[in-house]
């Protein structure tokens, strides 16, 4: 499994998952989520009242489906066979969840490589991963601006 979030950061680690496959000949399942980790505890009121909702929400599942289709072009034109899945919700959890039910092998991932400061008031989905789940994770760690 390959999770992105579509930068270019995440780049390097699809070509690591897409190479993992071309060894062992398996199937790459890439996923994205489409995060509501953002919003509040009034996030349902919030989407009821702005009348832009609807427009980011596609907007982001469009980010999504690019993120995805440029994974799955890529294994295309490496003989690999890639699914494509677009969730929504927390990502480090939905990852998660997705890894665990469909009994993945292994989570590739992407990380910033931040630290200090940067990881404490940002966060790490690649960190909580590694952290929380059952499935095994690799990390490529890439120094993107």
């Amino acid at each position: 499994m390959i999770a992105t979030d579509g930068s270019d950061c995440s780049k390097l680690a699809v070509d690591k998952g897409i190479e993992l496959a071309q060894l062992s000949g398996g199937t790459v399942y890439v996923v994205y989520v489409v995060s509501t980790a953002y919003l509040s505890m009034d996030g349902d009121y919030f989407m009821g009242m702005n009348p832009y909702w609807e427009s980011i929400q596609e907007a982001w599942k469009t980010q999504g489906q690019q993120a995805v289709n440029y994974v799955k072009d890529l294994g295309e034109m490496k003989g690999i066979n890639v699914e494509s899945v677009l969730l929504e919700g927390n990502p480090s959890d939905e990852l998660i969840r997705y890894a665990e039910k469909n009994e993945m092998d292994i989570i590739v991932m992407g990380t910033l490589g931040k630290t200090g400061l940067d990881r404490l008031l940002l966060g790490s989905v690649a960190g909580k991963v590694v952290r929380h789940s059952k499935v095994p994770a690799m990390v490529v760690r890439d120094e993107c601006n």
